[in-house]
């Protein structure tokens, strides 16, 4: 199981705090903060990154709906079949600009652990992607 986990660097303490506990779990973690070099051409790299992860976790803060790597990611993810029940939204400020779309996917909320155990329950239910 690959996830990409996309955030704002604002949320990066609590971003690496889920990570690590998905990581406890077996899960394979993409982070274009971790796995990126400067220099490299993110975009690409971005790019290869969602298409070979089996899900999408986004982390929802002020700082993140801000951002259009939030907005590039999202959109991605909303217009893959492979992504249908495997995007998944965590609050991790709350945020009143939360985008409908987002609302209607049932976002995770809670410390990171908790997440992390709520986010492994989604995907072992979610039904296998389809490339």
């Amino acid at each position: 199981m690959s996830v990409f986990v996309s955030y704002a660097s604002s949320d990066q303490k609590w971003a690496k705090e889920l990570i690590s506990h998905l990581e406890e779990e077996g899960v394979k973690v993409r982070d274009p903060r971790s796995d990126f070099t400067p220099g490299e051409n993110w975009s690409l790299e971005i790019g290869k990154a969602l298409e070979s992860a089996n899900a999408l976790v986004i982390l929802v803060s002020p700082s993140a709906i801000k951002s259009e790597s939030f907005r590039r990611d999202t959109e991605y993810a909303l217009g893959s079949k492979r992504f249908r029940d495997r995007l998944i939204p965590v609050i991790v400020k709350d945020t009143p600009e939360l985008p409908w779309i987002l609302r209607h996917l049932n976002p995770e909320k809670g410390d990171p652990s908790r997440v992390s155990k709520r986010i492994l329950k989604r995907l072992s239910a979610a039904p296998s992607s389809a490339n």
